[in-house]
């Protein structure tokens, strides 16, 4: 398998390592303003007007360092833009490991928002699973149960916060794939040992 990963990321002379880098990294970097800035507006929107519960202090820090982690990458695409520009002057061009390492970093934030959003998703529907459970079951849109004296609702707050870690998910699994292949790509030119 790896070999057939390796002879459709190798290098041909209509596409070289440097167009990869460019297109890739704008591609990714455009990809995750759209989809990284839908999560930013619907939090904003939640802080806003006030439709947030008060939730898990743990959900709360794992969704902005999520937030965080696709900023991160946001920028890393836009660094791959610019090795880019640096490949394409022979006098300035990075050394492959330098690609290489650049590759594996955004590989590695973007698995790391992957994983973050997932665990936020999954303490999100758990918790809505719980309230549901403790709730008559009615269709309504909110349901609002009492236990222990407090309350607590389940309203479309809650949605919309899964959909801003689904959408932000989705940006991050582009950024994701987009580094594997830059990745493979300088994988392909250390072994067929071109400067480009």
């Amino acid at each position: 398998m790896f070999r057939w990963l390796e002879n459709t990321f190798a290098l041909s002379g209509s596409e070289t390592l440097t167009k990869a880098f460019r297109r890739l990294g704008w591609i990714g970097f455009w990809t995750q303003i759209g989809f990284g800035s839908l999560p930013v507006i619907l939090v904003i929107y939640a802080l806003i007007s006030g439709r947030t519960r008060g939730g898990n202090p743990l959900i709360q820090y794992l969704t902005l360092a999520d937030l965080l982690i696709l900023a991160f990458t946001t920028v890393w695409s836009y660094h791959y833009t610019r090795l880019a520009q640096q490949l394409a002057v022979p006098e300035h061009r990075p050394s492959r490991h330098s690609l290489q390492r650049a590759a594996w970093i955004g590989v590695t934030a973007a698995a790391a928002g992957i994983v973050v959003s997932m665990l936020v998703t999954l303490f999100e529907v758990f918790q809505l699973l719980v309230y549901f459970l403790r709730a008559p079951q009615a269709g309504v849109p909110v349901i609002q149960t009492t236990a222990a004296g407090t309350a607590t609702w389940v309203s479309a707050a809650d949605m919309m916060s899964i959909m801003a870690l689904i959408l932000g998910m989705f940006g991050g699994l582009t950024f994701l794939l987009l580094s594997l292949w830059l990745l493979f790509r300088t994988i392909a030119l250390v072994e067929s040992g071109d400067e480009q």
